[in-house]
This record gives C-alpha cells, structure tokens and sequence, in this order.
C-alpha cells in the first residue's frame, strides 16, 4: 500500500533581504534560501503556518 501524504511543492519568488530576520529563518527552515529554488514539503500544520508566516515571498502548489 503506497503511503498517501499530500505535498506542497513552494517556490521561493522574493527575496529574504531586508526582511525581519524570523522571516528568513522561516525560509531556511522550509530548505529555501535562494530566489526559484523549489523544495517539496509533507502538508501538515506546522509546515502550513511556516507557509503563513512568508506567504508573500513563496508561491506554494498542492501535489
């Protein structure tokens, strides 16, 4: 039986510079930190409020 998680793939679209520094740590604990990088992240609570807090920088797709 295959495991069922959903993911979200994010894309980092702005820029982290002259940001409240949480906002980057945000970034770089979702594996971001470069402009266009993509990671694929399990879709759950925590990660969801992680998205919350920087939505104005990513772009976030449901896979």
């Amino acid at each position: 039986m295959a495991d069922s998680k959903k993911t979200l793939r994010v894309t980092q679209i702005r820029s982290t510079i002259s940001l409240p520094s949480d906002q980057g740590k945000t970034i770089r604990a979702l594996g971001l930190g470069k402009m266009n990088k993509t990671v694929e992240q399990v879709d759950n609570p925590a990660v969801r409020g992680m998205l919350f807090k920087v939505k104005h920088l990513v772009k976030v797709e449901e896979i």
